[in-house]
């Protein structure tokens, strides 16, 4: 069963424009500007997938994507549109939808631990410079040779203290580290707690199974993320969304070309992804999208022009709808010629001129399907009419949030948070035991009669244990010891291509 996008208007005689569920994972393009249908088109395009078992993950940025939970309101215009097209079995319908929210308001909290996050995405959410990325990356590493885990904020600001602490060894050891750059990262850190983005980092972290259910009766579960106030830190927003794809990458087994995908991941306001993103993030994004399509996973990005999606990424976006552009500026002009290069043409549409032409609701789509010989290729470019889905197309309000909320099936185990044990609490717990340890008061041993009496045995506790200006033979043993087995532990973490751990696991 195909996915029906709309009906072909570009001949009188058009018929149906489709995704084939097989080509699914083949990515995608959904363009257009402002209030030109985009939203729609991805509601449509998330209920086929949910209607054949294909669960979906897209963020709500406006609002009203919401609106996949509740049925559509039967509205004769809507109605009129379904028949139109020729839906002859169109009632208005919800969906199986679970709602997620980093800040945890309008959604189950999303999670991840600051150790799954890694250096790289962390070091780009807290806008640091390289060189200050660069002390980022001494930190995990640290970490991970101590065997420290970094769950939270404040397992990164206490890591951040010992580095402050032992900066001339860890200098030594690891690279340069200035006090200049473990305070722009504490300032940073401060900044991003003050927005509210501690509440992300920590467990329990979101499990990818959660993404990917399905209901009782077959349907895959759309996963809508509240991105309304996210997306007002673009790349918090980005940062988090391009994680949880590199987490698909790295965990997801190989499965090569499925009847339908595994789990549709959109991507919506994609320029904030690239826009300053430089060379080399622009690089592992493009070799997980390459490659994520052999995991199961259909990636679609979503935004205002096509050109907001780097060339070698677009290239690999099987499966276009371009909405209506206007063409008012010479941004707007690049762009409707960058989409009219794009498509496979057709002879009987003129598509530069029939972009600025198309009215709400209507589409140039592309999609693939195969040839006499087994191949994918595009379709030629069709202008459609886009079916309506069978959703409400609209915001819904708090207590059908809150409905939707109380039966879903990850609400207990997301809902509240675990503060288990980890860098901050293991390193307080040492920094108490060493004040004990010098509070002690000594008892008085026939050592110390020795001492004082500058004998022999003063000597070799001397050697043994050291004296305020040289450290002991036991002393050194221990810390080589610690490093030895800190080095074990730091040899069985995996970090994959953007620095988080590799294949999600926890220790």
């Amino acid at each position: 069963m195909s996915i029906l996008i709309g009906k072909s208007v570009t001949t009188p005689q058009g018929g149906p424009v489709t995704l084939e569920p097989k080509y699914g994972n083949r990515h995608g393009l959904v363009a257009g500007a402002t209030g030109t249908g985009k939203t729609v088109t991805l509601m449509t395009l998330a209920e086929g997938f949910s209607k054949l078992g294909v669960p979906v993950f897209l963020a709500d940025v406006k609002g009203d994507v919401a609106g996949l939970a509740m049925a559509g309101s039967g509205d004769a215009k809507v109605a009129e549109r379904a028949t139109q097209i020729g839906v002859a079995d169109y009632a208005p319908a919800a969906n199986p939808v679970v709602f997620w929210d980093l800040y945890g308001k309008l959604g189950h909290p999303v999670r991840a631990t600051a150790s799954e996050m890694g250096p790289t995405l962390l070091a780009r959410i807290l806008e640091l410079n390289d060189t200050q990325a660069g002390v980022l990356d001494i930190v995990f590493k640290l970490a991970d040779d101590r065997g420290l885990l970094l769950l939270d904020l404040e397992d990164l600001r206490a890591l951040l203290g010992v580095v402050a602490d032992e900066r001339k060894d860890i200098s030594t050891s690891y690279g340069l580290v200035s006090t200049q750059s473990v305070g722009a990262i504490q300032r940073a850190l401060l900044r991003l707690e003050q927005d509210g983005a501690d509440q992300f980092f920590g467990e329990p972290a979101l499990a990818l199974a959660d993404l990917m259910r399905t209901t009782q009766d077959g349907r895959g579960v759309v996963n809508v993320l509240a991105a309304d106030q996210l997306v007002l830190k673009p790349r918090l927003y980005s940062s988090f969304l391009l994680w949880l794809m590199s987490e698909l990458f790295e965990s997801l087994p190989e499965v090569g070309d499925l009847d339908k995908p595994k789990l549709v991941f959109v991507f919506d306001e994609a320029h904030l992804l690239f826009d300053d993103a430089p060379p080399a993030l622009q690089q592992r994004v493009e070799q997980v999208v390459r490659l994520i399509r052999s995991k199961g996973v259909g990636v679609y990005f979503c935004s205002q022009f096509p050109d907001d999606v780097p060339d070698n990424i677009l290239g690999q976006l099987g499966n276009r709808v371009q909405h209506a552009l206007r063409a008012f500026t010479p941004r707007d002009q690049k762009a409707v010629r960058t989409a009219a290069e794009t498509f496979v043409a057709n002879p009987a549409l003129d598509v530069a001129k029939v972009i600025s032409a198309l009215g709400v609701g209507e589409a140039l789509v592309s999609t693939l399907h195969d040839t006499d010989t087994g191949k994918a290729v595009p379709m030629p470019v069709e202008r459609t009419l886009i079916a309506p889905p069978r959703c409400r197309m609209g915001a819904i309000t708090d207590a059908e949030r809150m409905q939707v909320r109380a039966v879903s099936p990850v609400g207990a185990k997301y809902d509240t948070r675990v503060d288990r044990e980890s860098a901050a609490e293991m390193l307080a717990a040492k920094a108490h035991a060493a004040t004990e340890r010098v509070d002690a008061p000594k008892a008085k041993t026939a050592a110390d009669d020795d001492s004082d009496a500058g004998g022999f045995s003063q000597s070799v506790k001397d050697v043994l244990f050291g004296t305020k200006r040289r450290q002991g033979m036991v002393e050194t043993m221990a810390k080589q010891t610690a490093r030895t087995v800190g080095s074990q532990v730091g040899r069985q973490i995996l970090r994959g291509v953007l620095g988080g751990i590799f294949g999600g696991s926890k220790r």
